[in-house]
């Protein structure tokens, strides 16, 4: 369990410093072209899932993402404790990946974001690109699971750009980009919205995908 605590931190780590990190670069490169910025930041986000799944998966499933471990704990996978430990690993990892980024930048570890995303488009938009991601997910690991790693990539990829929001898809991300007033933030008063979102999206994944796969696993 504790590699799989520490697989699931460092990837989250990884990938909110690349998703902070990226947009920061981005931006300083895009003299205010935020399509060009926002490009940047897809194609580094997506390309880092693809490594940190392949990397990472065989430790610890490579969830990095508290929607998709409760995917995994309602399907008998994972039980409380473990749901909770992965939770609390991804979240840290995603605050420590925060800080990584602001460090490289120097700037300031945290800084709460005044990035507004809020309105009911961005509820929809989560919902959405989390049932979409949790959707990747369970039918890359029923039909195609060597191809997991890049499905992914490629689905946030072009949520990124089919969703309002940006298709955050994640509590533990978006927890992390509450603290960082740069392109990728979110205020934190709108953090609850997208947390809420995301969940709803997951779970009707899941049954939906029970039934579209014909899984027998009984959902808890």
């Amino acid at each position: 369990m504790m590699r799989k605590l520490v697989a699931e931190a460092l990837g989250t780590l990884i990938l909110v410093c690349t998703v902070v990190g990226s947009g920061m670069m981005a931006v300083n490169l895009a003299d205010g072209n935020d399509a060009l910025a926002l490009l940047g930041n897809t194609i580094a986000t997506g390309a880092i899932l693809v490594v940190l799944i392949t990397v990472l998966g065989p430790i610890s499933g490579a969830h990095f993402n508290p929607a998709v471990s409760l995917v995994f704990r309602l399907k008998g996978e994972l039980d409380n404790r473990a749901f909770v430990a992965f939770v609390v690993a991804q979240a840290i990892g995603g605050l420590v990946g925060t800080a990584l980024a602001h460090a490289m930048f120097e700037m300031a570890l945290f800084t709460p974001s005044v990035n507004m995303r809020s309105g009911h488009g961005q509820f929809i938009a989560e919902a959405v690109a989390t049932f979409g991601l949790v959707m990747t997910i369970l039918g890359g690991i029923k039909y195609r699971a060597e191809a997991v790693p890049m499905l992914v990539g490629l689905y946030i990829t072009a949520g990124y750009w089919f969703t309002a929001s940006t298709s955050f898809a994640n509590p533990a991300v978006t927890l992390a980009r509450g603290f960082t007033d740069s392109f990728s933030g979110i205020r934190p008063v709108d953090m609850p919205l997208f947390w809420l979102a995301q969940f709803v999206g997951a779970v009707l994944a899941l049954y939906a995908m029970r039934n579209l796969l014909d899984d027998d696993t009984d959902a808890a």
